[in-house]
């Protein structure tokens, strides 16, 4: 990338060729750009070798590395570090190589951080984000107990409901949210039959219409069978010109932002204060979604909101 005080940008080195081409000794164009004499022949050497590509920046590495550690070693390194889950101060001295070496090995084969593998098994989480909004939605159904009337355990203590049996049911959060700009839909259900899932599917999609989002264009979900099998949640799909996409079975990182979200939504709304009753919760769960989708700051977004990414400028922050 060009610092900002280059005497060439990409433009620049454009108007370089434009002048030399019509005609004029490449000296004069040099002196008048400010350059020297040998980078104005090194742009044209590269525009007539590489055409348009070679006007572009490349990186400064160079094309060789002799001292580079052999292939077979830093594949042992990367195996120690998934399979014991070692640091560089520990792996270098099996293996006879410095701390700083072993610790370049994993920042290229971006095994530096264990936040960056999936521990049971060692894998690198391979982390991904879709180009525009709608392109990809994630939904999953989060399943939560009921609250009885006038507060459970939480209000009251464990003292006070020593009985832990479960008579009160359960809700099922049904979530939904663009991979691009992590804008997320819930409702409270008490199923999640196939029908339920269809319909929530229609009304998800009618709220991303509402932010600009007017066509989704693929649905990401669990294999769940009312995702699997259910007719009515490929009509809704065929219904919204969609197509859908499973996860691979027991791999949850595949729908992780949907199953981030879901964490944020226990502790943001089903457990961020004691709740009297059952109905009480779910009315505060349209002001969660309120505040997450406009307010709440979002690391991978820069620290903006959701709704800084969509198709709503007369509505942002509001």
């Amino acid at each position: 990338m060009s610092h900002r005080n280059a005497r060439l940008t990409v433009h620049g080195r454009r108007l370089l060729i434009e002048r030399v081409r019509s005609g004029r000794p490449v000296a004069h164009v040099a002196a008048e750009m400010g350059i020297s004499r040998p980078t104005a022949h090194k742009w044209l050497r590269r525009w007539r070798q590489e055409g348009e590509t070679g006007l572009h920046d490349r990186p400064s590495r160079p094309r060789t590395t002799p001292h580079r550690t052999p292939p077979a070693l830093e594949a042992r390194v990367c195996r120690l570090r998934q399979e014991r889950k070692l640091g560089p101060a520990r792996i270098g001295p099996v293996l006879g190589l410095p701390a700083s070496t072993v610790h370049r090995i994993l920042t290229r084969h971006a095994l530096n951080r264990l936040a960056f593998m999936d521990r049971p098994t060692g894998q690198v989480i391979r982390r991904y984000e879709r180009d525009r909004p709608g392109e990809l939605i994630h939904v999953d159904v989060k399943k939560l107990g009921r609250i009885p009337d006038g507060g459970g355990w939480r209000v009251h203590g464990r003292a006070a409901c020593p009985d832990r049996r479960r008579t009160t049911g359960f809700d099922y959060i049904h979530s939904a949210v663009d991979d691009h700009s992590r804008l997320a839909y819930s409702e409270a259900h008490s199923d999640e039959k196939a029908t339920t899932c269809a319909a929530f599917l229609t009304r998800a999609a009618a709220f991303f219409a509402q932010y600009g989002i007017d066509r989704i264009e693929r649905v990401l979900t669990d294999n769940a069978w009312p995702y699997r099998k259910s007719f009515a949640w490929r009509q809704a799909l065929a219904g919204l010109g969609a197509t859908g996409k499973l996860t691979r079975i027991y791999r949850p990182q595949t729908n992780g932002k949907v199953e981030r979200f879901n964490r944020t939504l226990l502790d943001e709304w089903a457990y961020l204060r004691p709740y009297t009753s059952n109905d009480e919760r779910t009315a505060a769960l349209t002001d969660f979604l309120h505040t997450y989708n406009h307010h709440r700051c979002h690391t991978a977004l820069g620290g903006q909101p959701p709704i800084s990414r969509v198709n709503n400028a007369a509505g942002q922050y509001t």
